[in-house]
């Protein structure tokens, strides 16, 4: 398999990992116990945001260049049910509690205005479009707080999203870097963090206030970030070749930790807390294969 990679899902207790295959046009289908592919879902344009709902058993899947939303079901898995959404349908965050999407769309002109989408699960139903004022980048929610936040890259800015109303209850703009797109929230300090591009930069973000409270320089090309709260670290995946890793301290500050280095392109990724696992999606070039690599977070050194 050659080309590019984006999103990942994972389906724990079936021991299955979902990837957006870009660059193939499909959603690979990973049994984890063999690390064999189950199933090329195929007919796709350019997939990005992937979530997988283990209560119906449901994975969805933002495709870009078709500017939907699809939905499979079944084993193998099969097409149920497709929603219109604008142009570069891309990531999403499942709110379990409301049982709803939200997937970030559109913004590539007039014609196609940014929004993130509310989907309702249990109706597979568009429920709400919030417009931002371009288009939406990553996504992650406070589940306690019932909130979801989303990067807002080209505006500088993050869009606060009330889930319970569906709404947008503020905007936080960014002052110390720009071009934000991959962010996670961190319950434990109360702090999103989001990575910057220009320049490179990690930014730690009251979830209270909004306000910027710290930040370190990390890597360009930014495209995924998690957070580990067992080992109190951040992880920034860069589509520089390196995965840069912060330490988080009772004060709330960040340190650097590690920089791991992986392959120039391998820019997104998913961190499975259960398994203290970082999946990296490495793309295909010239005569090396796309492939997905597995690292263990608990080797990248001691707490």
């Amino acid at each position: 398999m050659q080309g590019k990679f984006d999103h990942l899902a994972i389906d724990l207790a079936g021991q299955r990992l979902f990837i957006a295959a870009t660059g193939n046009h499909s959603v690979e289908v990973i049994d984890l116990k063999t690390d064999k592919i189950l199933q090329s879902i195929t007919g796709l344009g350019k997939p990005h945001g992937l979530a997988w709902v283990a209560d119906t058993g449901s994975l969805y899947v933002a495709d870009g260049s078709l500017a939907e939303l699809l939905v499979y079901k079944g084993s193998p898995f099969a097409l149920a049910g497709t929603i219109k959404l604008s142009d570069d349908a891309d990531d999403m965050v499942y709110d379990q509690a409301h049982h709803l999407i939200f997937v970030g769309h559109g913004g590539s002109d007039a014609a196609n205005p940014a929004k993130i989408a509310v989907v309702d699960t249990g109706h597979f139903a568009l429920v709400g479009n919030l417009v931002v004022a371009t288009h939406p980048e990553a996504l992650d929610i406070d589940r306690g707080g019932q909130r979801v936040f989303a990067n807002i890259a080209d505006s500088n800015e993050v869009a606060v999203i009330e889930t319970a109303t569906r709404s947008i209850a503020s905007h936080w703009k960014l002052t110390r870097a720009a071009d934000n797109v991959p962010l996670a929230f961190d319950s434990e300090h109360q702090l999103l963090y989001v990575a910057c591009r220009t320049p490179g930069m990690l930014i730690a973000i009251d979830a209270a206030t909004g306000k910027e409270i710290a930040n370190q320089t990390a890597a360009g090309k930014a495209d995924d970030l998690f957070y580990d709260a067992a080992l109190r670290r951040v992880y920034v995946i860069s589509g520089a070749g390196e995965v840069d890793i912060f330490q988080v301290d009772a004060a709330r500050r960040l340190s650097p930790f590690q920089v791991l280095n992986t392959v120039t392109g391998a820019k997104t990724a998913l961190f499975v807390p259960e398994q203290s696992l970082l999946f990296v999606g490495v793309p295909g070039s010239g005569e090396r294969s796309a492939e997905v690599r597995a690292y263990s977070t608990g080797r990248t050194g001691s707490n």
